[in-house]
């Protein structure tokens, strides 16, 4: 009689305990290490210098014994006299260039999206993609030998006996329309192209005009976006700085020049907290209007997902 057979069984598993598995996992690299050098750089470069901007924004100093302590003196004094007068400048200036920045763009990105000449498309995208960087004292001299008092169009078109200016509030927004309107077309750009045809067709299949579609479909939808555009062309005029210095000087009252010549103490020895103060009621400004942005770009990202 041959001796039965073993069957072969399979090799039992040994348990793992919680504490082997808690070793195991303990030797992989968390996800979040990948952005450490981003945080890195970002608390260099943006959380160093707003603590510093903070911090001597509430410092005061005393004028005669040099002692200092913290206070509102320097923010009260930045929203006084010249200094509330360059804010309010500078507010209105970026408001108004941003808003005709924001329809002329749109305007110009809509007949680019819609034309049939791909060359063309890529072209002014491309040439909108440079002048959007153009800008500081190369621009004020482009600008200067072009429509200055003796600007070769002022000299031809007689402008100076037409009351033209360079020099003044419309002529520093018509420079800053120049760096402004490119930006605005690469921005609602690809807003447009989110638009759907089937839209458009339903609107017009129902007996709809196509400036009714704009008004009460393409419009609201693009909304968010056109502000998120103002926003940011708003954001642009309100830091620019090298090209309303170098263009008109004092003429025209802005927050960045009053800041930097608290700064080179062209206006009063020891405004350099002031400065800061001013500069910390430009980033009020700013974060007053992100805070309007925000909430409706997360409403237009569900249309133009």
């Amino acid at each position: 009689m041959t001796a039965p057979t073993r069957r072969a069984q399979a090799p039992v598993a040994s348990p793992v305990t919680p504490g082997k598995r808690r070793r195991r996992t303990a030797f992989r690299t968390p996800a979040w290490l990948a952005v450490v050098p981003l945080l890195a750089v970002t608390a260099l470069a943006f959380g160093v210098p707003a603590l510093a901007m903070l911090s001597g924004a509430f410092t005061v100093k005393d004028p005669v014994t040099g002692a200092t302590s913290y206070g509102l003196d320097n923010l009260t004094t930045s929203l006084k006299g010249a200094y509330l007068t360059a804010l309010i400048g500078s507010v209105k200036l970026s408001a108004v260039s941003a808003a005709i920045g924001v329809v002329t763009g749109l305007l110009l990105a809509q007949a680019v999206v819609t034309s049939r000449f791909e060359a063309l498309k890529q072209a002014v995208l491309t040439a909108s993609g440079v002048l959007a960087n153009f800008g500081g004292v190369p621009l004020a001299f482009a600008f200067v030998a072009t429509l200055g008092n003796a600007g070769f169009l002022t000299r031809k078109l007689d402008l100076t006996e037409k009351g033209w200016s360079l020099y003044g509030f419309t002529g520093l927004t018509l420079a800053y329309l120049y760096f402004l309107i490119p930006l605005m077309v690469l921005t609602i750009t690809p807003a447009l192209e989110g638009l759907k045809s089937q839209w458009q067709e339903a609107a017009l299949n129902n007996g709809a005009t196509r400036a009714q579609y704009w008004r009460h479909v393409a419009l609201p939808v693009l909304a968010p976006s056109l502000l998120g555009g103002f926003v940011l062309l708003f954001g642009s005029a309100f830091a620019a700085y090298a090209t309303a210095a170098a263009m008109v000087g004092s003429s025209v009252p802005l927050i960045t020049l009053q800041i930097a010549d608290a700064l080179a103490g062209n206006v009063m020895v020891g405004q350099e907290n002031v400065a800061l103060a001013m500069s910390l009621d430009m980033v009020l400004v700013a974060g007053l209007v992100m805070a309007v942005y925000l909430p409706l770009q997360r409403r237009s990202a569900r249309w133009l997902a």
